[in-house]
């Protein structure tokens, strides 16, 4: 393959990962956790919205710290799904970049 097709090849390549990479910040990801608490999340991994189900009710301290838990569970949840989400369309690039140094590894 001569310099200019590979080239052309590479600019392809990324425009393809940008145009994904902006596809995922996008994509909003939603988790749940104990039936009480649900999340949703930005593939930018920024917090959007945090819901608690009407029907908990908060009668002692345990309650408190079970309900911080969820939503902490939740988080995560959410922080994993977009993690796998992030693997699945940019991994293929980032298998392909990683003899170049430095770009591979998300």
């Amino acid at each position: 393959m001569n310099q200019q097709a590979l080239l052309k090849k590479i600019k392809k390549l990324q425009d393809e990962m940008v145009a994904a990479q902006e596809e995922l910040e996008a994509t909003s990801f939603y988790a749940s956790a104990g039936g009480v608490v649900s999340v949703e999340v930005k593939g930018t991994k920024e917090l959007v919205k945090v819901t608690i189900h009407e029907d908990f009710e908060v009668e002692s301290k345990e309650d408190l710290e079970m309900l911080e838990e969820m939503v902490v569970a939740a988080c995560n949840q959410a922080y994993k799904d977009i993690e796998k989400a992030t693997k699945e369309k940019l991994g293929k690039y980032t298998d392909m970049l990683g003899g170049f140094g430095g770009f591979g590894g998300f």
